[in-house]
């Protein structure tokens, strides 16, 4: 089984802002614990607006191991996804799309503190490791 980080989650646990997350985080095998290219290019842009981005990218690569891209496999989640939404008149942002997209594909659990947005994705398993809320 694999965990996908959402990119509140990642920064949860690199600003030490939640012992859950923390503990949850550091109690798993390091390959159950994946992020995508959505999350790893939303965190890099967060890096980038920091007081210190030289040293907050060598802290964000080495927390960065494992990363899932937004491939030609993600294409139809996507429009599932997207259309399924847009149907309901319940639309996400764009780029949790891709990253709900890339967790169905990859039949990953997506840890997130966005759980309101995620849990109008069908098929979709998520976490909260900061409050212990979970998909149905």
């Amino acid at each position: 089984m694999s965990y996908l980080l959402d990119s509140n989650t990642c920064i949860l646990y690199l600003n030490g802002r939640s012992g859950p997350v923390r503990r949850r985080l550091e109690s798993q095998r390091p390959e159950e614990l994946v992020v995508c290219s959505v999350v790893r290019a939303e965190l890099f842009f967060g890096t980038l607006r920091t007081q210190n981005p030289a040293h907050m990218l060598v802290v964000l690569n080495h927390f960065l191991k494992r990363s899932l891209p937004f491939d030609d496999q993600c294409v139809e989640a996507y429009g599932r996804v997207r259309a399924h939404l847009a149907s309901n008149g319940t639309p996400i942002g764009p780029n949790d799309l891709f990253i709900a997209a890339i967790a169905l594909t990859h039949e990953a659990i997506l840890v997130t503190h966005n759980t309101r947005e995620f849990a109008r994705v069908q098929g979709l398993a998520w976490e909260d490791w900061d409050t212990g809320e979970r998909s149905a």
